[in-house]
């Protein structure tokens, strides 16, 4: 039969479907047949010949037939699981009915009244009445999903057959499925031939799976994070016999992954890459799978341990979770790391020669499961931090970042590279390994500098506060956060880099911007607390930042001097027009940008973009810790007198007109900041209080035993030589004229409830955006996160 009969067939049962007010017996073989034995459609025909009107009106006026109809399917995938799917005619009913599926579930998911159904079980429907009956009392969900993972590891049909002989074929019962991982890796030495019909077929199936799990972005999001997602709970469970081998498969199809056309440059050009969109689902698939929120404990970051591994976890378990969480042979890490960074890297490949690897598009997925893999598996993320190999992960984060930061619909990608780098800072060995000169040259539209890891990660930042978009200013806390963290451990910042840390603390404290909102002088607290770091423990290499504070004295003078009094507060804000020119003023070196770069650009029209929940604050976040004499780290208790826990009533969500006050990018985009009608001064006591904790005494103490010497030096050889004045700096010392050196405090990353939340509309708000052809769940009532068009 032609392709154009097929469809006219088929499109002729789907008329007959919603035109019939009476229900049809689910014994009517002839009738259900026609949808899925005869045709050959692909599952763009499916959503092209099964419109959304007409599924909603059949859900809506003869309900047991769209209650049949999903019944019937799920019999068929049950049933040529069960065969194993030997002919050619079994295997093209299972697409069909996985296809048919994939179209109508997202419709049953958007009525609250349908949502129970697949967990219903279909009473004496099928089989004779009291035969199988335990097999019939299982719920429609579960015989739906056990059927997928069968299905998943059919030879012949998903995976390669080991038997050689036509005779015999492999019994699906006895088969060991972990002999048929798709791909080697972690746990899996044996690499199978790449076959085309496999992959395509796991990625139909992958489809569906993906569209059971889904359920999720019809329910709003939920502050209590412990709603469980029933489809993942019973696909991940011990109930799912191919819960490990479908584990390894996904997560070896993703890191083994090679878009470069098996280095062979424009490759893809030649052939077409038909792996790329089953790495794309099974990525999909797998962090969905892994979104579960570990109730236990996690285990302080001086032991290596993860908490899976001394008692079960409460609850319900999560065998995906749980394999992610044991994992801990180093190959088994180099492969995962390797593979991430590959792929991660794989779109700044295409600046150097364009066009010649293939582009992937699936870098936040990647993102999301990055972070999966630390938050799970502290030995990872150990591992990560122990080689300089996290630099390649760095990378292409600041790439992502530095390149979205013009692009309102790409926020959510900017908080997951933000939120990456400030767990990755928690811990010592990050700021140490920032010290590896930066020589790679990625082409990003910033500064050319010669230095390190750390400089670039500091001029990125600098770019992305001053000439970001205006929804990213409750990022700016987060930011400054993980320069503090890293601050003990720089060795040798560049000239430029200084220049750009020196320019946000004379941004952030001019009296305007301090005065105009609650929350602003916790930016200034954040920089001094990095300068103080690097004075106090890096002075030796730090003769360019110590030049710059020198340079920039009278910033700190008047933050020391800063006003209190109302008359002088209210001129300060008077005077808030000519101030903004702090922000816009670029220093000497910053004439060119690196090869190759191109300005961030704004969202595309039409650009859809989903909306996030709002994240915590920054104390919400983070829990301090202190760095001992040895080197450990230990908790502190929240203590009443630490410099920043009294100023930090940010617990809060930022205002609106909070954020619009904020607005510090305005002046470069040529717009003037105001106050709305919303908005108050800060109250008088409260600036008091902060500005007495300001902590100036150490760069007061350096100002006073250097700048004399400084201008001593200028006067004696009339110089005007930088050079000159860095040398003396560099052979100079302040031992023993400096106050005693504080602890080092690290903000770590805290996990909550609310992070929680914002990773779950953030991933399945990604998975909605990415899935357009066919296009799952465009234009149904999605509930967790809205979609608006830039």
């Amino acid at each position: 039969m032609g392709s154009a009969d097929s469809k006219l067939n088929f499109r002729k049962a789907v008329i007959q479907l919603t035109t019939k007010t009476q229900p049809v017996e689910a014994t009517d073989d002839a009738f259900w047949d026609q949808f899925w034995a005869d045709t050959a459609t692909s599952v763009q025909d499916v959503f092209a010949l099964v419109p959304a009107a007409e599924i909603r009106a059949v859900r809506e006026e003869s309900p047991s037939n769209l209650a049949t109809l999903c019944y019937k399917a799920v019999e068929k995938l049950v049933q040529g699981a069960e065969s194993g799917c030997h002919s050619e005619k079994e295997k093209q009913i299972v697409l069909n009915c996985s296809r048919l599926l994939t179209r109508v579930l997202p419709y049953i998911f958007e009525d609250p009244d349908w949502r129970g159904f697949f967990w219903s079980t279909v009473p004496g429907a099928g089989r004779g009445a009291g035969e199988d009956d335990d097999e019939n009392a299982r719920p429609l969900a579960e015989s739906l999903l056990l059927a997928v993972a069968d299905l998943l590891f059919c030879p012949d049909f998903t995976v390669q057959s080991h038997r050689r002989s036509t005779d015999s074929a492999e019994d699906i019962h006895s088969l060991d499925s972990c002999e048929y991982i798709w791909e080697a890796g972690v746990g899996f030495a044996h690499s199978p031939q790449p076959n085309y019909n496999h992959d395509m077929n796991r990625m139909e199936l992958l489809k569906l799976l993906l569209t059971c799990f889904s359920e999720a972005m019809y329910l709003p999001p939920a502050p209590d994070s412990s709603s469980v997602n029933p489809w993942v709970q019973f696909f991940c469970s011990t109930e799912n016999r191919h819960a490990l081998p479908l584990f390894t498969s996904l997560l070896n199809t993703v890191c083994a992954y090679d878009p470069v056309g098996y280095g062979i440059p424009y490759n893809h050009l030649l052939f077409s890459d038909h792996r790329e969109p089953l790495v794309e689902e099974a990525a999909q698939v797998l962090i969905v799978s892994l979104d579960h929120d570990c109730a236990t404990p996690t285990v302080d970051g001086t032991t290596t341990g993860t908490a899976m591994d001394d008692a079960d976890p409460p609850g319900p378990e999560n065998l995906f979770v749980n394999y992610l969480s044991r994992i801990h042979r180093e190959e088994d890490f180099q492969f995962i790391l390797k593979g991430i960074a590959r792929l991660l890297s794989n779109p700044l490949l295409q600046t150097y020669l364009p066009n010649s690897t293939k582009k992937i598009q699936f870098h936040q997925e990647l993102l999301v499961l990055f972070w999966k893999l630390c938050d799970f598996n502290k030995k990872f993320l150990f591992f990560v931090l122990k080689s300089s190999d996290v630099l390649d992960i760095l990378v292409p984060i600041l790439y992502f970042l530095n390149d979205a930061r013009a692009d309102q619909s790409r926020v959510g990608l900017m908080h997951i590279g933000v939120f990456i780098l400030l767990l990755l800072s928690g811990e010592r060995n990050f700021g140490v390994r920032l010290n590896k000169p930066y020589s790679v040259r990625v082409p990003m539209d910033i500064p050319v500098f010669t230095g390190t890891h750390a400089d670039l990660l500091i001029v990125v930042f600098h770019k992305i506060i001053t000439s970001g978009h205006q929804r990213l200013q409750p990022l700016f806390d987060c930011l400054l956060t993980i320069v503090v963290n890293v601050s003990p451990y720089l060795k040798s910042l560049s000239m430029v880099a200084a220049n750009k840390l020196l320019h946000l603390l004379e941004a952030f404290s001019t009296t305007w911007f301090l005065f105009s909102a609650a929350q602003n002088h916790h930016l200034v607290f954040f920089l001094l607390e990095v300068f103080n770091n690097i004075i106090q423990y890096q002075f030796d290499g730090n003769s360019n930042l110590v030049y710059a504070i020198i340079r920039k004295r009278s910033v700190f003078h008047q933050l020391a001097n800063l006003p209190t009094d109302p008359p002088a507060i209210h001129k300060a804000l008077q005077r808030r027009r000519r101030a903004p020119e702090a922000l816009s003023r670029t220093s000497s070196q910053e004439g060119v940008s690196m090869e190759g770069s191109h300005p961030a650009a704004p969202a595309e029209p039409g650009t859809l973009k989903a909306s996030l929940v709002a994240t915590p604050g920054i104390e919400k976040l983070t829990e301090k810790s202190q760095v001992s004499e040895d080197g450990t780290l230990r908790s502190l208790e929240p203590a009443p007198q630490q410099n920043l826990a009294e100023c930090s009533p940010a617990s809060e969500e930022p205002s609106q007109a909070w954020r619009e006050q904020r607005r510090l990018s305005s002046a470069s985009a040529g717009g003037q900041w105001s106050p709305t009608s919303e908005w108050e001064p800060q109250p008088l006591p409260q600036v008091l209080s902060w500005k007495s904790k300001l902590p100036l005494q150490t760069i007061m103490r350096l100002l006073q035993v250097l700048v004399p010497q400084v201008e001593k030096i200028c006067i004696d050889k009339g110089l005007t030589d930088e050079s000159e004045i860095l040398r003396f700096l560099q052979h100079g010392t302040l031992v023993g004229l400096l106050p005693v050196p504080h602890p080092i405090l690290i903000r770590k990353y805290q996990a909550n409830s609310g992070t929680a939340v914002w990773f779950r509309t953030y991933m399945w708000g990604v998975i909605y955006l990415r899935n357009v052809d066919p296009p799952v769940w465009y234009d149904t009532d999605v509930k967790l996160f809205e979609i608006q068009r830039v």
